[in-house]
């Protein structure tokens, strides 16, 4: 079968629409200060206005990968676009904390049958030789959202009202749709798996228990009987699930994917990468606000040295896998990652912005080396007929480590935060809200006119959030380590099962 023409602008319109559902994971990160005060949304309201969007995302991936299987990846991709921008209009206009968290919950449900399908139409459009490049361009997609959501959540802020963060969702949807449709050939596998409908319910409630207790943990603490009983329960039904799984001939959890050493360390490396990550975007912009004194837009903006490198990486990662392999590539961006993270763990307080510039250059690089050759690794061994499934398994991994990078990483932030904050001569209320948060302290400090205060509160946040980078950065590390050691060197380019084109009878290209 001959390569469609219109491939490469097919990509482009996919990017678009993965570009719209990453930064919506950050966008939020410069808005809560200002949702907050206009909702009057409690602590922990803010906290599920940012953490059903995950939950959801998370539980909802694997099932959402084998209906596009099933029924078509272009329909199952267009559904998910327009639910996200419902969605997103709901949130937009709604003057409740509730409402906005169910509207999260629903854009959740709409990423999670984008995110798997912008992967898996790949096989179906282009040729063996070009699917690593249009992996790549696509995996740069993803990953440059994370950093453009904080700019454009503070270029928004600084010129219209809260909704717009919402809002910006919605003309992009529409044009991601179009797109899709007028350029995206529809593939689909008839020969999946029906919907295991039992399997769907361990999957979802296996993924959500466990992605909300994690969460949940870092806030309530890890002896909490509901942390418990959740993660427990997470536990039980996963377990039940891989069990079911292993005694289907067509299950919806692949297991047999994890056999192929390839994809296997490369979604290691890729779920590893995220839960990195997720420490150094949850610590900075508190950093850059609290800290440094920046507003919100001028947060996004300090984060733009990220994306430099990540561009940087996304024109070298080609070249550097041609020539050295996936294997190397992906333990030179891990270690990239480890070493700017470790230099930005020795952050002081009197230091100013050129240090945070310098080491996240080196991040997005690194950031950009690893993720996106662990992605474009991964999904070329996948046979084509089972695409969607394999990239619903490969972003569940990732976005577990990610929720597993907040909880982990805020915890510890928390915990090392009120540790290093003196609240002497402070009435236990005041001292009570002031441990809560480096945004309290400066609120109690102007409330009560001391200044000290604010300013030990920024030694103890830098203080918590040098020991977040350092674990990371450690993190890091040790998973170049094990990548240089057990991934095979040259599997993952060498000719796969994604080489072998899709039956004629699973495909239906319109």
């Amino acid at each position: 079968m001959p390569a469609d023409p219109r491939r490469w602008l097919a990509l482009v319109a996919v990017a678009l629409s993965v570009l719209v559902i990453s930064f919506d994971m950050t966008i939020l990160n410069v808005a809560l200060p200002t949702l907050a005060s206009q909702l009057q949304a409690t602590t922990g309201q803010q906290q599920w206005i940012v953490d059903a969007y995950t939950v959801v995302f998370a539980a909802a991936m694997l099932p959402a990968g084998l209906l596009g299987d099933r029924y078509g990846r272009r329909r199952t991709l267009t559904v998910g676009l327009a639910l996200f921008g419902l969605a997103s209009a709901v949130g937009m206009l709604t003057d409740s904390p509730a409402t906005l968290i169910a509207a999260r919950a629903a854009m959740g449900l709409a990423a999670a049958l984008v995110m798997p399908m912008s992967l898996a139409v790949i096989p179906g459009i282009f040729p063996a030789g070009e699917r690593r490049r249009a992996t790549a361009i696509l995996s740069a997609a993803i990953a440059g959202g994370a950093p453009l959501g904080p700019l454009i959540g503070g270029l928004l802020l600084q010129h219209f009202w809260w909704g717009s963060v919402f809002a910006v969702n919605v003309p992009l949807t529409v044009l991601g749709i179009g797109a899709c449709l007028l350029l995206l050939p529809e593939t689909r596998n008839p020969a999946a798996p029906r919907i295991d409908l039992p399997g769907t319910v361990l999957a979802a409630t296996g993924l959500g228990a466990l992605t909300y207790g994690i969460i949940e943990g870092s806030d309530r603490g890890w002896a909490d009987l509901l942390v418990l009983t959740t993660l427990i329960g997470s536990v039980v039904l996963l377990t039940a699930l891989v069990l079911r799984s292993r005694h289907r001939s067509d299950p919806m959890l692949d297991l047999t994917l994890l056999a192929d050493p390839a994809f296997r360390w490369s979604s290691v490396a890729a779920t590893l990468i995220s839960l990195v990550l997720f420490g150094a975007f949850f610590v900075l912009p508190l950093y850059f606000q609290s800290v440094l004194g920046a507003d919100a837009l001028g947060s996004g903006l300090r984060l733009m040295p990220m994306m430099l490198g990540l561009l940087v990486a996304a024109r070298l990662s080609e070249r550097l896998v041609t020539r050295l392999g996936a294997r190397a590539v992906i333990t030179l961006g891990l270690a990239l990652l480890a070493a700017a993270l470790l230099f930005g763990s020795r952050t002081g307080s009197a230091d100013g912005y050129g240090r945070a510039a310098a080491w996240l250059t080196v991040l997005g690089l690194g950031m950009g080396l690893a993720l996106i050759t662990a992605q474009g690794s991964a999904l070329i061994t996948l046979p084509p007929a089972r695409a969607g499934v394999g990239s619903g398994l490969l972003q569940t991994l990732r976005q577990v480590g990610g929720a597993i990078g907040i909880a982990a990483f805020g915890s510890l932030l928390a915990g090392s935060y009120r540790s290093a904050l003196d609240t002497g001569g402070l009435p236990a209320e005041a001292a009570h809200r002031a441990e809560a948060s480096v945004v309290a302290a400066d609120a109690v400090a102007r409330e009560t006119g001391r200044p000290a205060l604010g300013a030990a509160a920024h030694v103890a946040y830098v203080h918590g959030m040098g020991l977040v980078l350092l674990v990371a950065g450690l993190v890091a590390a040790v998973s170049a380590v094990l990548v240089a050691a057990r991934m095979p060197a040259g599997e993952a380019t060498r000719g796969t099962p994604a080489d072998r084109p899709e039956p004629a009878t699973a495909g239906d290209h319109r």
